[in-house]
């Protein structure tokens, strides 16, 4: 095995270690389409967190990225019922910008509603996926969105992915020079751009490598740790499209140290959202 460490062989030898708890930051809720998905209900997911030591699971609902109405309310009723587990992502659609104002208005009350400022908030942030949506992170439509989420200090995941126009690399830059106070997460670090993608994070204070399908490629972890550094890197899964133990394995025996493996699975994330780990 490579990369081992004490983390390594205890994840080895009991599918989980105490110690080290998991904050998976990419995750989703919901069937999709025709594909089966054994462990999408909120109990199959807390059977999977448990084996594995995931405390804390941070979704978007699969629904939302087609109707976002239904699926942040969707997502909001699942928070409601598994508080002490589970936080959303709020999704927003720009293609439709004469209901942006009305969907981050929902975001505020949805908040309100659930005891924001009196206690844990249901959403932790917005979730945008501008390949999905076909509009680039760098596109006008997403600014009442940025302006929002950057006077309020609030994360964002976006789906990022190598190329050029729509979520790679380039464009997270842009925004995050523009909107510094955004925790901003790349989801799936750039997938493939992955040294440009790591300087950015490095260079940008507010942007994060996460690390859904990227653990998977062979060197990619070790890039990111070289040119952005471990605490600029957080852990996530897609799940349910990616079993968790998978996740968590590749970074157990990837070539760092357990302080990187510390940074990676919690410590980053509990800093960003604040989540309790007791």
């Amino acid at each position: 095995m490579i990369g081992e460490g004490r983390l390594t062989r205890e994840f080895v030898a009991h599918g989980r270690v105490d110690d080290c708890p998991v904050i998976d930051t990419h995750a989703h809720f919901g069937p999709y389409r025709a594909i089966h998905f054994p462990r999408w209900r909120p109990e199959r997911v807390l059977d999977s967190m448990d084996r594995c030591g995931v405390r804390w699971l941070i979704m978007s609902a699969h629904a939302a990225l087609v109707d976002t109405e239904r699926g942040n309310r969707e997502m909001a009723e699942t928070v409601a019922a598994h508080p002490d587990r589970f936080r959303g992502w709020w999704v927003l659609n720009p293609n439709y910008p004469e209901r942006m104002q009305r969907e981050l208005d929902g975001f505020e009350s949805r908040q309100q509603a659930l005891g924001h400022g009196a206690g844990p908030a249901a959403f932790v942030g917005f979730k945008l996926h501008p390949n999905w949506h076909e509009t680039p992170l760098t596109d006008d439509r997403y600014r009442p969105a940025l302006e929002y989420a950057n006077d309020r200090a609030l994360p964002i995941l976006s789906h990022t992915w190598q190329g050029k126009g729509m979520s790679s690399y380039r464009e997270v830059a842009q925004v995050a020079g523009e909107f510094p106070r955004i925790p901003l997460l790349m989801g799936h670090a750039g997938y493939g751009d992955w040294e440009e993608s790591a300087k950015v994070a490095r260079d940008h204070e507010n942007v994060y490598l996460e690390l859904t399908a990227a653990y998977s490629v062979r060197g990619a972890l070790e890039i990111m740790v070289e040119f952005a550094g471990s605490r600029k890197i957080t852990f996530g899964t897609d799940h349910p499209w990616f079993d968790p133990h998978y996740g968590i394995g590749c970074i157990l025996s990837a070539y760092m140290t357990d302080e990187d493996r510390r940074n990676i699975l919690y410590r980053n994330a509990q800093r960003i959202f604040d989540l309790p780990l007791d």
